[in-house]
C-alpha cells in the first residue's frame, strides 16, 4: 500500500512539474483528425523555442463551433485556434480576433503573396487580415478516364458545353440504369461550386440580401437542373449509395465532384486493376476552367490571449512550407502556400495536380456569419430543383427569399451602425 501511495505521489509531482516547469504555455485548439496529427509537429517547435510549451486540445468537428462560442461567452478561449474559414467573419464580428496586419508586416516568412489568393482572402475582413490559412481544400471532379476514352473523348472537358457533351456521350454508352455524374442531393457543394463561378456575387449590398436571381447564378441553376432532367445524374444522396467508391469503380457514374481527401480513399478502396482508370481534373466553367469554393481551416489569435507573441511564433512555425509538407504527409491536407507545392511529394502527385491548378481559381464564400445557414438552404432548394418541384426562376426566387429572411438581423445591425456613425442633426451648427 505504501508503495502505491509513493507511486501516486511521484506521478502527481511529475504532473505538477510539467505544469509548472517555468515555460510559457500556449493553448492551441484544433479540430478533428488534424488536432491529433499536429501533435507530432509540436516537439520540433518546442526544441526551437525552449521557453514555450504548447498544449494541444483536439475538438470534435461536430461540437467545435458550439465549444468556441461557449468559451467566448465564458472568457475561456485558447490563445490560438484553427477554425473553419466560414467561421472567421463570425468571430471577427464578435471582436474576438486579433488583427494580424502588424505581425504579418514583421514576419517575412509569412507573406500573402505566397498563398493562393482565394484561400488568403477568406481571412481578410474589411481590408484587415484576421487569419492565416493552415490547410486549404476545394472540390473538383474525380473521373473515369478510361470510360471517357471509350466514348471518344480524349481529354477532360474544360467548359460547361464540353462537360455536357461528355455526360451525354457517357449516358448513351452506359444506358438507363447507370449515370454520368454524381451530384449528391444531401450536399450544397455541387450547386454552390457551379454558382460561385459567376461574376455576380452570391449576396448583394454588403451581404444584406441574396443575389440568387442574378443572371450568373440562374445559369448555374439551369445547368444543375439539366443534369437531372437528362438523367445524367441519379436523384440520390451520398447516404443512398452504399459505397461511392465501389459504385465509381463499377461505372455507376463517371464523374464525382468531391474534395482532396478522396485521393487517399480512391487509392485505398479501388482494386489494383482499376487504379489506372481514374484521375482528377479542374472543374469546368462556363467558358473555360471554372472557379470553386476555397474551403479549409485557418489560424486565428484571440484577443483574450495573454500569450500572443508566443502563439504567433507557433502560427509562423506551422506556416513554414517545409512544415506544411510534413503536415500534408501526416494528414493528406493540401498546403495553402505555393512554395510547399514545390516539394516532390506534391509536385509528383498526378492526382494532386488538378487541385494545384484549381486552387489558383478558388474563391471565398460570402463573409457573413450567416453563410453556413444560407448554404444549407442552397442544398434544400437545389434538391427541390433537381426533383422538378421548382423551376429555375422559382428556385432563384426561393433562395433569395430564404437568404433575405436569414439576413434580416444583419440588415438591422448594419443599419444601426450606419445610424450611429451619422452626426447629430445639429452637431455642425
Amino acid at each position: 500500500m505504501r508503495g502505491l501511495v509513493a507511486l501516486c505521489a511521484l506521478v502527481l509531482l511529475g504532473s505538477c512539474s510539467h505544469r509548472d516547469d517555468g515555460r510559457e504555455v500556449v493553448r492551441f485548439w484544433a479540430m478533428g483528425f488534424e488536432g491529433e496529427v499536429v501533435t507530432q509537429l509540436i516537439p520540433e517547435f518546442e526544441r526551437r523555442h525552449p521557453g514555450i510549451r504548447v498544449e494541444v486540445q483536439q475538438l470534435p468537428i461536430t461540437a467545435a463551433h458550439e465549444k468556441l462560442l461557449t468559451a467566448f461567452a465564458g472568457d475561456a478561449l485558447p490563445d490560438v485556434c484553427a477554425i473553419g474559414n466560414t467561421w472567421i467573419s463570425e468571430f471577427a464580428l464578435l471582436d474576438a480576433l486579433t488583427p494580424l496586419d502588424p505581425r504579418l508586416a514583421r514576419t517575412p516568412s509569412v507573406q500573402a503573396r505566397d498563398y493562393f489568393a482565394g484561400a488568403w482572402d477568406t481571412g481578410v475582413i474589411d481590408g484587415h487580415a484576421y487569419a492565416v490559412p493552415w490547410y486549404v481544400e476545394t472540390r473538383l471532379p474525380f473521373y473515369r478516364q478510361d470510360l471517357l476514352k471509350q466514348v471518344g473523348i480524349a481529354r477532360p472537358p474544360a467548359t460547361w458545353a464540353e462537360w455536357k457533351s461528355a455526360m451525354a456521350a457517357i449516358k448513351r454508352e452506359v444506358g438507363p440504369d447507370r449515370y454520368a455524374v454524381l451530384f449528391p442531393l444531401n450536399e450544397p457543394e455541387p450547386l454552390l461550386n457551379l454558382g460561385i463561378q459567376s461574376p455576380d456575387p452570391l449576396l448583394r449590398e454588403d451581404g444584406r440580401y441574396g443575389n440568387f436571381r442574378s443572371p450568373g447564378f440562374k445559369r448555374a441553376l439551369s445547368f444543375y437542373r439539366e443534369v437531372f432532367d437528362r438523367r445524367w445524374a441519379p436523384l440520390a444522396s451520398n447516404t443512398q449509395i452504399a459505397n461511392v467508391w465501389n459504385e465509381f469503380g463499377r461505372g455507376y457514374f463517371s464523374f464525382y465532384v468531391n474534395g482532396p481527401w478522396n485521393i487517399a480513399e480512391f487509392k485505398r478502396r479501388l482494386p489494383a486493376d482499376l487504379q489506372s482508370t481514374w484521375m482528377t481534373m479542374p472543374l469546368p466553367g462556363e467558358n473555360g476552367p471554372g472557379a470553386s469554393v476555397a474551403g479549409g481551416a485557418s489560424f486565428v489569435l484571440f484577443r483574450s490571449s495573454q500569450h500572443q507573441d508566443a502563439a504567433w511564433k507557433l502560427i509562423a512555425y506551422l506556416s513554414e512550407p517545409e512544415v506544411q509538407v510534413r503536415f500534408h504527409g501526416l494528414s493528406g491536407n493540401l498546403p495553402p502556400r505555393r512554395a510547399a507545392w514545390d516539394a516532390p511529394v506534391l509536385a509528383n502527385d498526378v492526382y494532386a495536380r488538378a487541385f494545384r491548378d484549381q486552387l489558383e481559381r478558388a474563391r471565398p464564400t460570402p463573409k457573413v456569419p450567416e453563410w453556413e445557414r444560407i448554404a444549407m438552404e442552397i442544398k434544400l432548394v437545389g434538391e427541390q430543383l433537381a426533383n422538378g418541384r421548382l423551376n429555375v426562376d422559382e428556385a432563384a426566387a426561393e433562395l433569395d427569399r430564404r437568404a433575405d429572411r436569414i439576413l434580416e438581423k444583419r440588415r438591422w445591425m448594419l443599419d444601426q451602425q450606419a445610424a450611429a456613425r451619422m452626426p447629430a442633426a445639429g452637431a455642425s451648427r
